[in-house]
């Protein structure tokens, strides 16, 4: 069993798996890259950077682009 105590006094959130775990899925560009910043665990950054990989490499998606002002 990897989680430990009662799971039915958890409250549910559908941001964390059931041991505790960040969910990657759900979460934008912006808020991966905020995630990296924070996080200084190197098996947790190596599984944002793939997953930002991911997201990049969709062919749907579009790198915002800067507000240039004249």
């Amino acid at each position: 069993m990897a989680a430990t105590g009662n799971q039915r006094n958890q409250i549910a959130d559908p941001m964390k798996t059931k041991t505790g775990k960040t969910r990657l899925g759900p979460l934008g560009l912006h808020q991966l890259e905020e995630l990296l910043s924070k996080t200084s665990r190197p098996k947790d950054k190596t599984k944002i950077q793939n997953r930002i990989r991911i997201i990049k490499s969709r062919k749907d998606f579009v790198a915002a682009v800067p507000v240039v002002s004249s």
